[in-house]
């Protein structure tokens, strides 16, 4: 009998392996399909009388009047919390999923070497389905310095990742309608290529820490794995244990403030304060959303509150933009990386969108 090549021998025991695989990943795929379907019809006739059992528990349960402020604290908060949080558990899990195609080497390589006009419109657009906020703004600026990417085209993806938040897209559609969705991704996405390409324009790679110029990284030349279905479905379901169980104290604090905000602010005040009479109300919002520090999951439902006590779209957009996309703390981050001319020139760049957006909402809405 001929024996084999150690090389021959090794590509007939990785096919051997690969075949015993493809039986069980087909039954664990199987198992998963068997438990979800069930899981989602469950969770749309759940979702669909969240406002019937809201309403019950409020007036028959704990005996509120109906229309007093109580009554009508409550209920929000009661109505809203499980409707978020499962809006939340629904799009992380679609999220997740879709993740498992971009990964942050397969991110570099392909903004890697476009032409900053199109690589600032293909970032912000990636932005939206990649897995990064502004606490991993270090690491990924990093990446993408050293990988060649160039200034602007890595600002539009910084810019992106955080303000068109996925989370906030769904949650926003859930609350407050498709328009209101809609306007948020696209003002967000136009801010990010927009200030990205601008940033590019300024010239100010010298502003970056010398350090980070410095560093050299190995060109990632190795092929995408393919994964089985039913690993992007074990990935899902870890982005929903990981993702939600950080974030749900953010919503659920989120949703008692919006629910405070609904039962007891006198509409008037807020009308007053961010409506679309007074021209100070969105520089206002935005000088009071860069100190907060808050994920998209938590501020939406003061959002939602917000509007619904007669502050304007344009304002409430603006002050939800300037919490999520110029926090405080990620300028804290940026300045391990960034001279501070480079930081300034990307708050009063993104602030300058983000007001635009206020201003321009508030006339035409």
């Amino acid at each position: 009998m001929k024996k084999c090549d150690a090389k021959t021998c090794a590509c007939t025991e990785q096919v051997m392996v690969m075949e015993e695989m493809c039986p069980r990943e087909n039954s664990r795929l199987l198992k998963y399909l068997a438990v979800l379907a069930p899981s989602l019809a469950a969770w749309w006739l759940v979702y669909g009388r969240l406002a019937i059992v809201a309403r019950h528990l409020t007036l028959d349960v704990f005996g509120l009047a109906a229309g007093g402020h109580a009554a009508e604290a409550v209920e929000f908060f009661l109505y809203d919390t499980p409707k978020v949080l499962m809006l939340l558990t629904l799009v992380v899990f679609g999220v997740g999923i879709l993740r498992s195609f971009f990964t942050p080497e397969r991110t570099r390589r392909i903004l890697a070497g476009k032409r900053e006009s199109a690589g600032n419109v293909m970032a912000a657009l990636l932005g939206i389905v990649t897995p990064f906020c502004s606490c991993s703004a270090v690491p990924l600026f990093i990446g993408f310095v050293t990988a060649g990417v160039p200034l602007g085209v890595t600002f539009s993806f910084l810019i992106a990742a955080p303000m068109v938040n996925e989370i906030a897209l769904v949650l926003l559609y859930g609350l407050l309608g498709w328009k209101v969705a809609a306007l948020y991704l696209v003002t967000g996405l136009s801010i990010a290529m927009v200030a990205g390409w601008v940033i590019g324009k300024l010239n100010l790679e010298h502003q970056i820490e010398g350090w980070v110029r410095d560093m050299r990284s190995d060109p990632d030349n190795a092929p995408d794995t393919k994964m089985p279905f039913a690993e992007r479905i074990t990935a899902g379901l870890a982005a929903v244990k990981d993702i939600v169980g950080k974030v749900w104290p953010y919503v659920v604090l989120g949703i008692a403030v919006g629910a405070g905000i609904h039962g007891y602010v006198p509409e008037g005040f807020m009308a007053q304060i961010m409506g679309k009479g007074a021209w100070w109300s969105v520089p206002v919002a935005v000088l009071i959303g860069i100190p907060m520090y808050s994920n998209a999951a938590g501020i939406v439902p003061v959002v939602e509150a917000l509007l619904g006590k007669g502050a304007a779209l344009g304002t409430v957009l603006a002050f939800m933009m300037a919490v999520i996309a110029l926090s405080l703390p990620e300028m804290v981050i940026l300045r391990k990386v960034l001279k501070p001319p480079l930081i300034a020139a990307f708050a009063g760049v993104v602030g300058a969108g983000i007001l635009i957006v206020g201003y321009l909402f508030n006339l035409l809405v």
